[in-house]
């Protein structure tokens, strides 16, 4: 069985330090870490990464206007992207799905049930 890589694009070092500690940990995955949404659509192509994990809620480029490029790049537009998002309201969550991801994890998310529930998402079961 090959180890599944993860591209985390989130700008709270903190946070995507504890969420690679956990997939790592847990699933064994590969995780690279991008702390701006520049960063990870730079490091994307070099790493191809089995799937994607972003944050909405970003300074500078959020995630959307992420998934948006990568999506437009040939490259990248089959790799499955799971939004992490504070943004839970039916509406919101209606709007990130409309734009074709994987899935999306609410934050605040529990860390120790977070890689099952990307394997759910993305049928790594």
């Amino acid at each position: 069985m090959t180890t599944k890589s993860i591209l985390l694009i989130d700008d709270e070092p903190n946070l995507a330090e504890v969420i690679a500690v956990c997939l790592e940990s847990f699933k064994g995955w590969k995780v690279q870490i991008a702390n701006s949404g520049k960063a990870g659509l730079d490091l994307v192509e070099n790493v191809n990464p089995d799937a994607i994990l972003l944050d909405v809620m970003m300074p500078k480029m959020d995630g959307i206007t992420v998934y948006q490029s990568l999506q437009k790049n040939p490259v990248t537009q089959n790799i499955p992207v799971i939004f992490l998002t504070a943004k839970v309201q039916v509406s919101d969550r209606d709007r990130l799905t409309q734009l074709g991801v994987a899935g999306i994890i609410a934050k605040p998310f529990e860390p120790l049930k977070i890689a099952d529930q990307i394997s759910q998402i993305l049928g790594w079961l």
